[in-house]
């Protein structure tokens, strides 16, 4: 009969009890571990569901002593193996942790199968166990049994790699760098010199406490990855470094060795690279014997015995040698090349470094030691010899950096280094290549990146290349002037050659001080109009809007002085009306609050930049900077208010708008607004550019203007005002206007006499006369000139012709603009039309004919003596011929006015003599030659013409043949006048009888 014992009291009980406790602790300490906390978190997540089922157990009996206490004896020692696994795993270094990393997943395993093996077997060696508890213990075996610890990819990752840099003995410092930040990153420190060679620290002290214990395997395994690791930049000082390799190195000697007889292969008699042994037990190169089997050889070629031709063993002794000789030869090489090559010819110099190159292309090692025999200051040196020599060092230093913080830091200290590098970003693009990928990589060190930025010219070079043909070179200045972004001063420099990128992102995104920085640098930087339309293409306008709208008097201050710079720009200030910009820069003049009074001249100055864009604008999408009629009264009256700087911009603004497609509007406003006096006081003003800008704007707005305004305000004293402004400006825009003015003044009587009193003619016939490269001068000149000539009063025009003006007239009409060809004939028109009054009749010969003086010749039209000045007269002026030339002008407006002139010589009883003059300058086939003119009123002036000169038989008969076609042609599709007077003429003609019912 079995015995059956209560558990809980007597040593059962207690070793449950332990058992507890035990797992308790476990608890805590899985709490603290560096490494595998996941793992540890579920295997005590199984211990937890373990403790209630242990005191379920001091409920039942024992059924079998020897199973329940082996159950309970198993449990305690897994579970106190996992303490002491958990324990290590928080003490010790985390790289050793890492290392270990297979066994610990493998230990946890380990304790979880145990575990659950224990557990199954209580059930088995107790009685009067609850159903649910059964079940419980059931289940969580199970989860057990199929728990799958296993290391992080990562942490695989790791270790495989580190088997392959040992078995393949790789020493390659970047193989070690990347795996130091592989380990960094898996175990969770700082990838730093100074935290990763602490923990290597702890890592070669934990490999001692192995050696103690005379774990010797797993020191020696340990002592293969630090010495891997050891590769690493991090690993140990630049100093560490030099000490160890120059004590290497003066071991060595200074000769070169020759290879040994048993480093050539037999076939190839070359040095072997990769040697293998074949079953003969001989050696050769594998590529070699590879080749030999693969001809269909089967016999050694040095025995000739039958071999096994699948069996080919590296032969990894003689593939070590060959390395450490060939390692030897070439440290010495590297050692003694550094001497000729600071004192060799150009030839030689090219050849050595030549050399160097090669060598530093086929291993990192190589590269490291050309570090460590300080070749960086002679390749730096060299930058300033032949382009060939530049062009190899600057190939070899770029190899150096590549991936190499202690080079770096040997270049950015080098003296005057990196402004000899940036010298050969102005070179040929082969070399410009090589340098900006040197610069590119240098930049990722901070000292380096800091002095590139500041060496005089290099950004501006950098930014040329980024659109140069060469795309690598011009990604890699892209990409270094993203790395010199760090620094708000190289930005402006980017800026300031113009480009903007990174000035633009500091703008939307940037703090508020460097947001006012940029923008700062924007107002005061000069721009070209393209540059600040790529602004504005890159979203400048936004964050300025925003600034502006801020209460910081110091932040709207920047904010509108860039706006000031960049909306100079057409198409710029355009975009601004559209993107509403205009308004609150308008309000805040309106407002007129004396808070923002420092910020009036700028805003005025933005607001007359935004009308000055609107002229010549698109006909499809035009936009208007002034909305409504309030806006021009408000912007108006402010010029009575505000300092003269201000009020000029507000005129200029004004000034441009009269020149947009709302002109007409804008001058109705002005006058509105009772604009024309302010204007002629401030053609008074003192200050002279405030005084230009009003005469402009006055010109625009006097040719529109009532007499009744005119009258009242243009005064003697205003006139004088204008024609002092003739005299005495050097502002040819000024002058322009202020003739303008006098050439649209209404033709008022009282204004030209007080014209006249103030001495305009003598100023006006000068600007005729001597304006010869200033043709609107001219055409406004002549145009101020008419009102002198009308024939109403003939005291004028003597006053005019005194001043010799019309010969100067004459010239005009060969070598003047179309306007001016088309008031000249004006001018000469009325003066003509004053001459049959003025000619002077021949006096009568007195006494004996035969002893009195030959008599005077009278004018051929006029039939008395003429003269240009007394009567103006065309023939005397020799202006007929220059008069018929204009009329073949290609403008309308030149013909009419000059066949007006023409016309004046056969008024009235003139006209047998005036035909004979025209005949004689051939005007008269001209004057035909408009029955077909698309003017109406050359057509009908020249009906009028021939219609009189027909009149006469010799004209008619000579040529009335020529206008006969045309003629009828016009008594079939012109007008009723039109067709009237055109068989009036035809009947002259004889074509016609005088009742026809074309009359």
């Amino acid at each position: 009969m079995m015995v059956l014992d209560v558990l809980s009291s007597g040593p059962t009980g207690t070793a449950i009890s332990q058992t507890v406790e035990t797992i308790a602790e476990f608890l805590i300490t899985a709490n603290e571990v560096l490494v595998k906390k996941d793992s540890f978190k579920e295997l005590a997540a199984y211990m937890e569901r373990i403790k209630p089922i242990l005191e379920e157990l001091k409920k039942g009996k024992v059924s079998n002593y020897e199973s329940f206490n082996q159950a309970i004896e198993t449990m305690n020692k897994e579970i106190k193996d996992a303490k002491q696994l958990a324990q290590e795993c928080s003490k010790k270094s985390k790289v050793y942790l890492l290392m270990n990393s297979r066994f610990i997943v493998k230990s946890l395993e380990n304790h979880t199968e145990q575990l659950s093996r224990a557990l199954g077997l209580l059930p088995l060696a107790t009685t009067g166990l609850s159903s649910g508890i059964l079940e419980e213990i059931e289940k969580l075996c199970d989860n057990m049994q199929s728990a799958g610890f296993k290391a992080a990819l990562a942490e695989e990752e790791i270790l495989e790699k580190i088997d392959s840099g040992i078995r393949e003995n790789n020493v390659d410092r970047s193989y070690a760098n990347n795996l130091l930040f592989l380990i960094a990153q898996a175990v969770g420190i700082r990838n730093d010199r100074s935290t990763i060679k602490m923990e290597l620290e702890k890592f070669k002290s934990e490999i001692e406490d192995a050696r103690l214990k005379k774990d010797l395997a797993e020191a020696r395994q340990m002592d293969q990855i630090i010495a891997l690791l050891e590769r690493a930049d991090a690993a140990s000082s630049p100093r560490d470094k030099e000490l160890k390799y120059f004590a290497k190195r003066q071991s060595l000697g200074s000769q070169i060795l020759e290879p040994l007889q048993s480093f050539y292969c037999p076939i190839t008699q070359d040095v072997m690279v990769d040697p293998v042994e074949i079953s003969s037990g001989q050696t050769f190169e594998r590529s070699a014997i590879e080749k030999w089997f693969a001809e269909g050889n089967n016999l050694c070629p040095m025995t000739l015995i039958p071999l096994d031709t699948s069996i080919l063993r590296p032969n990894k002794k003689l593939k070590q040698s060959i390395h450490e000789w060939k390692d030897r030869n070439i440290m010495i090489t590297i050692a003694t090349l550094k001497e000729k090559i600071q004192s060799g010819s150009d030839e030689e110099v090219l050849h050595d470094l030549q050399t160097i190159q090669k060598l530093c292309e086929e291993k990192e090692q190589y590269r490291e030691w050309v570090i460590l025999e300080n070749y960086i200051i002679t390749l730096i040196q060299i930058l300033s010899r032949h382009r060939d020599i530049r062009k190899h060092s600057l190939v070899i230093l770029g190899m150096l950096a590549k991936d190499n913080e202690e080079a770096k830091e040997r270049i950015s200290t080098v003296d005057h280094a990196i402004e000899l590098i940036v010298r050969s970003l102005g070179r040929r693009p082969e070399e410009r290549k090589l340098a900006v990928a040197l610069l590119l990589e240098l930049s990722k060190y901070d000292l380096a990146r800091e002095q590139i930025g500041k060496v005089q010219g290099c950004i501006l070079l950098l930014v040329t290349m980024t659109s140069g043909d060469d795309n690598q070179a011009a990604r890699d200045a892209t990409e270094l002037l993203e790395n010199l972004s760090y620094s708000d001063q190289n930005v402006i420099q980017m800026a300031k050659a113009n480009y903007f990128k990174h000035l633009l992102q500091r703008l939307f995104t940037g703090p508020d001080d460097v947001k006012m920085i940029m923008a700062t640098s924007l107002a005061e930087m000069e721009l070209a109009d393209h540059n600040r339309e790529s602004l504005f293409d890159g979203g400048v306008l936004v964050p300025l809007l925003h600034m502006f709208s801020e209460n910081d008097l110091q932040v709207k201050t920047v904010a509108i002085k860039a706006l000031r710079n960049l909306s100079s720009s057409k198409r710029n200030g355009q975009d601004m009306i559209r993107q509403g910009a205009a308004r609150p820069l308008l309000q805040l003049l309106f407002n007129q609050n004396v808070q923002t009074a420092s910020l009036w001249e700028d805003v005025a100055a933005i607001i007359m930049q935004l009308a000055a864009s609107t002229i010549s604008q698109d006909a499809q999408t035009p936009v208007l900077l002034l909305e409504s009629d309030d806006d021009v009264f408000h912007l108006f009256n402010l010029v009575s208010f505000m300092k003269p700087v201000v009020q000029q911009n507000i005129i200029q603004t004004f000034y441009a708008l009269c020149q947009t497609p709302s002109a007409s509007y804008i001058r109705t406003k002005l006058k509105e607004c009772s604009a024309v006096p302010k204007l002629v006081q401030l053609c008074e003003n003192e200050n002279l550019n405030l005084r230009a800008s009003a005469v402009k704007l006055f010109s625009c707005v006097v040719e529109s203007c009532d007499e009744a305004i005119v009258l009242e305000n243009v005064d003697q004293k205003c006139i004088s005002t204008l024609l002092r402004i003739l005299k005495s400006s050097s502002d040819e825009e000024e002058t322009l206007s202020a003739m303008g003015i006098i050439c649209y003044l209404p033709e008022i009587d009282q204004i030209t006499q007080r014209l006249l009193d103030a001495g305009a003619l003598p100023i006006i016939k000068s600007y005729v006369q001597d304006g010869k490269d200033r043709d609107h001068l001219v055409e406004n000149a002549i145009g101020a000139l008419c009102r002198f000539t009308v024939p109403t009063n003939v005291e004028w025009q003597k006053s005019a012709a005194e001043t010799g003006i019309i010969t100067v007239l004459v010239q005009l009409l060969e070598n003047g603009t179309t306007l001016t060809k088309q008031r000249v004939a004006q001018s000469l028109a009325q003066f003509s039309k004053s001459s049959i009054r003025l000619s002077r009749p021949i006096p009568k010969r007195k006494g004996l004919w035969c002893f009195s003086a030959p008599a005077d010749v009278g004018c051929m039209v006029h039939g008395g003596i003429c003269s240009v000045k007394s009567s103006f007269c065309l023939l005397e002026a020799n202006a007929v011929g220059p008069l018929t030339r204009t009329l073949e002008d290609s403008d309308p407006g030149v013909c009419e006015a000059s066949l007006d002139a023409l016309l004046t010589l056969i008024e009235g009883e003139r006209l047998q003599s005036g035909s004979k003059v025209l005949a004689d300058a051939n005007a008269i086939p001209l004057i035909i030659r408009y029955l077909g003119s698309p003017s109406p009123g050359l057509q009908e002036k020249s009906l009028h013409a021939l219609e009189r000169i027909f009149r006469l038989v010799e004209f008619k008969q000579t040529y009335g043949a020529s206008a006969q076609m045309p003629l009828v042609d016009l008594t079939q599709r012109g007008n009723g006048s039109i067709r009237s007077l055109s068989a009036r003429i035809l009947a002259h003609l004889n074509v016609l009888h005088d009742q026809s019912s074309y009359f």
